[in-house]
């Protein structure tokens, strides 16, 4: 008996990719693809602001297919939900029927993207949600999770740690109030490594600039 087909919602961080090793070790789902917003603008995954090649990398370590739904730039949540919506009716014809989201713990962005998916067909799954973020972090990093600081908010967290490596060291020196990972939107990440990863993705932190209120770190080829 085959098993249902789900698409992971990919960002390209770290809580996408330990989502997708939690639903590949419950082997209940067949993960076919990674569902990717891309700023067509700039060519980068939309806020983290990864390269669409490093995006591209991720894909080919994983062995799984990318769908890339481009958007504008700036981009009105109009055009984002009609962009989705047209991903939507791919996944549905090729046999999809499950989402998996790697949120933590934000009660309205679980409930936005429920209320986007009701009557659609599709059931949404949050299979890293509610876990102690502290926990979590470290469990992450103990498992050899690697990962990048590539943007953040100079409003929650010193933009000194834009380009910074995910590791124990971080972790243990984010300030009071900010969320080990990041969930209330106080950094983002790439990953390069991580469970599920066929090889690691070799990069290094190039240029970080201030734009449009944050604080983004560029990753090249070392």
């Amino acid at each position: 008996m085959s098993l249902p087909k789900a698409w992971m919602s990919w960002s390209s961080g770290k809580d996408s990719a330990w989502a997708l090793h939690t639903i590949q070790q419950q082997q209940e789902y067949e993960v076919t693809a990674l569902l990717t917003t891309v700023n067509t603008t700039h060519g980068r995954v939309a806020m983290h602001a990864v390269r669409e090649s490093l995006l591209d990398l991720q894909g080919e370590a994983l062995g799984l297919r990318l769908v890339k739904v481009p958007l504008p730039w700036p981009c009105l949540n109009e055009a984002y939900e009609r962009a989705m919506l047209s991903a939507l009716d791919q996944a549905r014809s090729e046999g999809v029927t499950h989402m998996i989201f790697g949120d933590l713990f934000l009660e309205d962005v679980r409930r936005y993207r429920e209320e986007k998916l009701q009557g659609t067909g599709f059931t949404p799954l949050f299979p890293i949600w509610g876990i102690n973020t502290a926990k979590l972090a470290r469990e992450m990093v103990a498992a050899g999770l690697r990962a990048w600081l590539t943007c953040v908010d100079p409003r929650k967290l010193d933009h000194a740690f834009a380009g910074r490596s995910f590791d124990e060291r971080l972790i243990e020196e984010l300030p009071a109030g900010v969320d080990p990972c990041g969930e209330n939107g106080e950094f983002h990440t790439f990953v390069c490594d991580a469970p599920g990863f066929r090889s690691s993705i070799n990069v290094m932190p190039g240029e970080i600039v201030e734009r449009d209120g944050f604080v983004f770190a560029d990753l090249v080829p070392p």
